[in-house]
């Protein structure tokens, strides 16, 4: 209910807040289609809706949306990589259950990272490792030393990349941290907020309760700092070479004529960067849009799959 109402809201700003943008001369024969790698309701689903009516409201196309789920988005792109690459159908994922699946089975699939024309980064999900706020621990390391000394730690997760991290870790410090695999990100803050949990790991939900004191950050887990906590270090700035970075992302069929990419690119980051799309996605994941372009989307995803390849190396037993 909650993310429908903010759909709706969300949508109505972006259609009187998105600035007219003079785009290449290419215009799409016919509508476009923006496939979505997952079931409806959830956050994609609301992000991508809203930006398909702010490309609609900017360009004038007509923008469908098509919910695609199943694994985390595989089934969309293992569709969607068999489509014209005539500008018309899109998709929209998430990368790291994409690059998770690649370097999983990537053998069984029928694309590859660079299998696609890429297009646009739409937020950075802000995941941090976070604890209670009067946590005798302040770190990473001072973490390990505490579960060291007291015969474990209890970390809360819900996605595998989280559950690697500390794993490695574990492997490399013999921390004794004993893994809690959860729902959602919201069932782990209210483990820490009951004390069930040493530490845990949050994906937006936490920085309610870090800027109201419940909480404490202990490291953000993407490659750079976070803008809500900018004294916090990343695992890799505290010396664990860890990261985990899971941006929303927009991908076509690759083959995409210089002129559609370019004019779906500049529509796509109208639509991202308007202020109606700011203020849901503040409300929805308390970040702001990050919008890489064609080029950055596409290092994320190459480069991105030999990150996640090394650390499920590093965090096997």
């Amino acid at each position: 209910m909650y993310l429908s109402r903010t759909l709706t809201a969300a949508i109505a700003a972006a259609s009187f807040l998105v600035p007219a943008t003079a785009f290449a001369e290419w215009v799409p024969e016919g509508p476009i289609t923006l496939q979505i790698g997952f079931g409806s309701g959830g956050a994609t689903d609301t992000i991508g809706r809203a930006i398909a009516t702010a490309m609609e409201e900017s360009t004038g196309w007509d923008v469908i949306v098509e919910n695609k789920p199943g694994g985390g988005g595989i089934a969309m792109f293992s569709s969607l990589v068999r489509e014209d690459a005539d500008g018309t159908t899109l998709g929209m994922g998430v990368t790291i259950p994409t690059l998770m699946n690649l370097a999983t089975r990537g053998d069984t699939l029928p694309f590859k990272a660079d299998s696609f024309d890429y297009l646009a980064t739409i937020v950075l999900a802000p995941l941090a490792l976070v604890a209670p706020a009067d946590a005798p621990y302040d770190n990473v390391e001072e973490l390990v030393t505490w579960s060291q000394n007291n015969g474990g730690a209890l970390i809360g997760f819900d996605a595998d990349p989280q559950a690697m991290i500390m794993r490695a870790i574990n492997k490399s410090s013999n921390a004794g941290f004993e893994l809690v695999s959860n729902q959602s990100g919201a069932e782990i803050i209210q483990g820490l907020l009951g004390n069930q949990f040493q530490a845990g790991f949050g994906a937006g939900a936490h920085i309610q309760y870090i800027e109201s004191g419940d909480l404490k950050m202990l490291a953000v887990a993407t490659q750079s700092r976070q803008g809500y906590s900018p004294d916090t270090e990343s695992f890799v700035e505290q010396g664990f070479p860890y990261s985990v970075e899971p941006y929303f992302y927009i991908a076509a069929p690759d083959g995409l004529e210089d002129e559609a990419k370019e004019a779906l690119a500049a529509a796509l980051d109208d639509a991202i960067n308007s202020s109606g799309m700011t203020d849901m996605i503040s409300n929805i994941m308390q970040a702001t849009p990050t919008n890489l372009g064609p080029q950055g989307t596409e290092d994320k995803l190459v480069n991105g799959l030999a990150d996640i390849s090394a650390l499920l190396a590093a965090s096997k037993e």
